[in-house]
């Protein structure tokens, strides 16, 4: 490896394959206390290393394509799995897509936009970012939420939270159209409106003309690219993987602690999303919150967009109902965060205030969860 290559990958090269011997080793595994905080530190080094090779990308192919990658990256990694955990029969797979996908949604919603705009407005005093390009992929979240997650806990066709097989058709082709029109949008017809709000001062609307916000690297070499797609790919992987791994010690917590089987889904949905939180962190700490968002909506966006089509699909060979239609509690949580979220985004730009208020639905939601 050449010493250019050396000196801007590092250690990273050498963590995700560290991390998928670990996995292999681990597989099919009950792990006791002192494997699973092994894995626990395996586990997280994948999940650093996952974020410097996204970044690494990200410079090479420009923004808005460098956090459409890893959102999708992540997102295809999470549905298989939902599909594994589900097959496997663990715990009650009937509304573990349903709880996955919503837990997904709520950290993205509010805790990655949360913690990006606190942090981004701290730092800079104000959080600034296109409110039109922002504002359509929020709309896109939103309805893509509502036809998945909300409409099956009004059906009456089928008892319960149930769609039939003609609506979750429908809901899987609507799902499939929305995402796949929102990318045409965000990477080729309106692909401006995604890119970082250049500011010459922290808080202004006016700037310079650096639309990527980096003059302080060169672009890495084909070579140092195509490294580090074949490096996150592998970082995803173990992410997952080891993430199912520590499932099980999961559930075993859970279950000595009396809390709903939910909480696993949860856990599992915020240690698959660490890459794109920190991605999104230090994209705000460099001023980029338009970066950060893209990240946030991109992945709750390919979090229903993709996985209800691909479980629609698994559901001709699962047994059981599937159910999607969320409860009441989580009905006002999720339209709390929405009405949040669009207050948040109308003005273009964002005080700590707004971050607070994001990060405390997302405690009140780990909180219900825990304790509905």
């Amino acid at each position: 490896m050449s010493a250019s290559t050396s000196g801007r990958l590092g250690w990273t090269v050498f963590t995700p394959p560290i991390a998928a011997v670990v996995l292999a080793i681990s597989w099919g595994s009950h792990p006791g206390p002192l494997a699973a905080s092994l894995i626990g530190i395996a586990l997280m080094g994948s999940v650093l290393a996952g974020v410097h090779h996204a970044e690494v990308v990200a410079h090479r192919v420009g923004e808005p394509f460098g956090s459409l990658l890893l959102a999708v990256a992540v997102t295809v990694i999470e549905v298989g799995l939902i599909v594994m955990l589900m097959v496997s029969g663990s715990g009650e797979t009937a509304t573990l897509a349903r709880d996955t996908v919503f837990a997904a949604v709520m950290i993205t919603v509010n805790g990655i936009v949360g913690i990006a705009l606190a942090v981004g407005a701290l730092r800079h005093h104000l959080a600034n970012f296109n409110p039109e390009g922002t504002g359509s992929a929020l709309a896109t979240v939103i309805t893509l939420a509502g036809l998945t997650l909300v409409v099956p806990t009004f059906t009456t066709s089928e008892a319960g939270p149930v769609l039939t097989g003609s609506q979750l058709t429908f809901a899987a082709l609507a799902s499939l159209a929305l995402y796949g029109s929102f990318v045409f949008t965000q990477t080729v017809r309106h692909r401006d409106f995604f890119l970082p709000v250049p500011t010459s001062t922290p808080g202004s609307w006016a700037g310079g003309e650096d639309a990527d916000g980096d003059t302080h690297a060169d672009p890495p070499t084909d070579r140092e690219t195509w490294t580090s797609v074949g490096l996150l790919l592998l970082s995803l992987l173990t992410v997952v993987g080891l993430a199912k791994v520590e499932s099980y010690s999961i559930e075993d917590v859970v279950a000595w602690a009396g809390a709903p089987h939910a909480v696993v889904g949860v856990v599992i949905a915020m240690l698959v999303l660490l890459p794109e939180t920190i991605a999104a962190v230090r994209a705000a700490l460099l001023d980029n919150v338009q970066i950060s968002l893209n990240l946030a909506y991109g992945s709750a966006m390919a979090s229903i967009g993709l996985t209800i089509p691909a479980i629609a699909i698994a559901s001709i060979w699962l047994d059981g109902d599937l159910a999607l239609g969320l409860e009441p509690l989580q009905l006002v949580l999720l339209a709390l965060s929405a009405v949040v979220s669009v207050l948040t985004v109308v003005p273009g730009r964002a005080k700590p205030m707004n971050g607070i208020v994001h990060l405390i639905l997302l405690a009140a939601f780990l909180l219900l969860t825990v304790a509905p």
